[in-house]
């Protein structure tokens, strides 16, 4: 018996082949599935950045009509800024943006740091309210927000403009900056705080010295995203507004109507483009450097 278990050698038997089982290798059908693939890949990515690529070639058009090609030029981007209610709107739009980011993000980072300390049944009902905002559609926000405004209008007849604009911003931005630190709060030890105080640190003074150095990245891609989502509004600025206060988005839709929209707004919307492009670049390039230096010490 142990003879025979001893000279039991794997080698003199032949491996069973998938084959025998039935098994069929497509090499036909691979291929068309890898070459789909890649056709999908490139169709998903032309749509989206089809309509970048039209206001570019647009913004090069010597003609104002978008249907023909006359030639190359670069005035509209010399002249881009020679239109007087296009740059107020411009103005407008960043001065908005600006402002409705800035406050939300002080307001949303606290909200988001004091919701982390509270009880896990507490923290979830305000995560709930929070992401109400997000789930609900921008022409109900917008619609809902002009209703609230104009019940104040007895008080105020010239209410509706920069200040009901701006507070419709910061009402709908303010829960990304908080989805963006509260998982940041997750990762720093929750007896960072407490820590800090028994060394004789006041409160405030702790929470600015030691919690938000710690959760400045959410911080600070919270706040991008907020003032990206603020400055391309369309849905809920146009239903606050009043008074000749027009954002960028506002005014291209009451210039639709018109023969042709002015070049320079093509021109402005590559060169934003084109600078956020650049921006991010430099960015990722100065961030992998710094990791470099990081990993080197």
């Amino acid at each position: 018996m142990m003879n025979d278990v001893t000279s039991y050698n794997p080698n003199n038997y032949e491996r069973a082949k998938v084959e025998e089982y039935g098994f069929k290798e497509h090499k036909f059908l691979k291929l068309l599935w890898k070459i789909t693939s890649k056709l999908l890949l490139v169709f998903s990515v032309f749509m989206l950045y089809f309509a970048v690529i039209v206001i570019a070639i647009q913004s090069f058009n010597s003609s104002d009509s978008t249907t023909q090609f006359e030639a190359f030029t670069f005035n509209n981007y010399i002249h881009m800024f020679d239109k007087r209610t296009l740059n107020n709107s411009i103005l407008n739009t960043f001065q908005t943006s600006i402002l409705a980011t800035l406050i939300a993000t002080v307001i949303g980072t606290f909200f988001a740091i004091g919701a982390f300390f509270l009880p896990p049944k507490v923290k979830s009902k305000l995560t709930l309210l929070n992401n109400i905002p997000l789930l609900n559609a921008d022409i109900v926000t917008g619609i809902s927000l002009m209703l609230v405004f104009s019940i104040l209008l007895p008080i105020n007849k010239h209410l509706f403009g920069f200040w009901t604009i701006l507070i419709a911003h910061i009402y709908f931005i303010l829960p990304y900056i908080f989805l963006s630190v509260l998982p940041k709060m997750k990762e720093i030890d929750p007896n960072m705080l407490e820590a800090s105080m028994d060394l004789g640190v006041k409160p405030f003074k702790s929470l600015i010295k030691v919690i938000i150095p710690a959760i400045k990245g959410g911080i600070f891609s919270g706040m991008i995203l907020a003032f990206t989502i603020s400055f391309e509004d369309f849905v809920v600025g146009y239903f606050t507004t009043g008074n000749g206060y027009n954002t960028l988005s506002i005014w291209i839709y009451s210039s639709i109507g018109k023969k042709s929209l002015f070049p320079g707004v093509y021109a402005f919307s590559t060169a934003l483009t084109a600078l956020m492009i650049v921006g991010i670049i430099l960015y990722n390039i100065v961030k992998g450097r710094i990791d470099d230096v990081k990993k080197n010490k």
